[in-house]
């Protein structure tokens, strides 16, 4: 009897967590184009040069022991004949047979029709593109340091964030301490000003959140220098800056992509019923149809039973449940334990702004500043499923001697372009 798990994260990774605990006597396999769970929520943390990468790339084979990792990515699935098709990093395809299915192929970036946004702009979803930020950045002060032209100098110095959620908020609070961290190394760079902007059509930062959370947000970000820019976006990007949709040219090397997710998009050719580009599925995870296929996470549309209507939103708290449930039914269908429904009441959110501030409200209580800090980073440390002595290792080291503030060398590659099924984009 083999379960086959389509993505390795949060949906995905917590789905073969539960069904190795309630049956582990089966064969699990999980496909994923990388060897590791990506702990997203402390990437900008990463691009901000305060933790490694390795704090947020948890060990699939390490830390689920017993379940057999296949490294690539599904491109199609045979229901019929009871197989997933998918690529492997050499670029080979197979096929792998199936009892049971759970797709949790999680989400890319959602771009928009906006001119030069696929070609110019930086995406923010993974390990590459924030080592490939972080690199960028580095680069663009450096660069800053030694331009002669004063007008070369302040685009090379102005960074612009589009899309005030979760991330891209996160990404503009930690940007100014890290470019003024970069900058210090250079006298050439005494005086300048160093620009970072936080674009957003919503009429408020964070408006996923209360309004007294947003608040907060929006004054730890003031208050470090970043212009705010609500229901304001880009309307066209080219290599030499930006044209906001005020009219206003800002001048930029620099253009973050933060505005939101789309489904992966091995879900729109599955030809099964979708809502809003996410697959179908009952309240308990199966497809209609197809009693032998689940789905949880960002890629599945799961009815959300505290609101009657709609659909469950797309976050890593409601993924991470929903793969807990989808692996605990998936073991009911093989006749261990019961099949249970998807209820989840929101325990709240926490946003890490960097500097000593955050953003939180456990169980709905708003909460700012230190204290806010803290419950955030003991929630991630609860949250990760491995690696948390280094993370606060790391956390320790940056406080006590600062944050590493080196380039790599990265260059622009096929991991980082915005789009996710565009070919290679010119290099930046």
């Amino acid at each position: 009897m083999r379960v086959v798990i389509v993505g390795g994260g949060f949906a995905g990774y917590h789905a073969a967590k539960s069904l190795r605990k309630e049956a582990g006597d089966i064969e699990i396999v999980v496909l994923n184009p990388t060897d590791y769970f990506l702990y997203l929520p402390l990437l900008p943390e990463v691009a901000a040069g305060i933790l490694d990468p390795r704090r947020v790339t948890v060990s699939i084979p390490e830390t689920l022991p017993g379940v057999r990792l296949l490294l690539g990515k599904a491109t199609a699935v045979d229901f019929d004949a009871r197989e997933v098709v998918y690529t492997d990093p050499e670029d080979e395809e197979h096929r792998v047979g199936y009892d049971r299915l759970v797709l949790a192929a999680g989400s890319v970036n959602k771009l928009l029709p906006i001119p030069g946004v696929p070609e110019y702009a930086h995406g923010f979803r993974g390990v590459p593109e924030a080592l490939y930020l972080r690199d960028h950045v580095t680069r663009q002060i450096e660069l800053a340091a030694t331009a002669e032209d004063p007008a070369e100098r302040d685009a090379r110095c102005t960074f612009v964030v589009v899309g005030a959620g979760y991330t891209g908020t996160e990404v503009a609070a930690q940007g100014p301490a890290f470019t003024e961290a970069l900058a210090a190394r250079h006298p050439e760079l005494a005086g300048q000003k160093i620009r970072w902007l936080l674009a957003d059509v919503a009429e408020r930062v964070l408006p996923e959140l209360g309004k007294r959370l947003g608040k907060t947000a929006d004054e730890v970000l003031r208050s470090r220098g970043v212009e705010v820019l609500m229901k304001t976006s880009v309307g066209h990007a080219d290599a030499k800056g930006v044209t906001l949709t005020n009219g206003d040219l800002v001048p930029t090397r620099t253009l973050v992509w933060c505005v939101g997710v789309r489904p992966d998009p091995l879900v729109s050719g599955l030809g099964l019923e979708t809502a809003k580009g996410r697959l179908v599925v009952t309240a308990q995870l199966t497809v209609p149809g197809h009693d032998d296929v689940f789905a949880c996470g960002d890629a599945a549309a799961v009815p959300d039973l505290t609101r009657p209507g709609q659909y469950t939103a797309m976050t890593a708290q409601h993924a991470e449940r929903q793969g807990r449930l989808a692996g605990r039914n998936v073991a009911a269908s093989l006749g261990v334990g019961r099949t249970r429904t998807y209820r989840h009441h929101d325990l709240g959110f926490v946003v890490d702004l960097g500097a000593g501030a955050a953003a939180a409200n456990p169980l709905h209580i708003p909460l700012s500043g230190r204290l806010a800090k803290a419950v955030t980073r003991a929630y991630h440390l609860m949250a990760m499923p491995g690696n948390r002595v280094r993370t606060v290792a790391d956390w320790v080291l940056e406080a006590a001697t600062g944050r590493q503030t080196v380039q790599l060398g990265l260059v622009r590659s096929g991991s980082v372009p915005l789009d996710t099924d565009s070919p290679e984009l010119p290099r930046r």
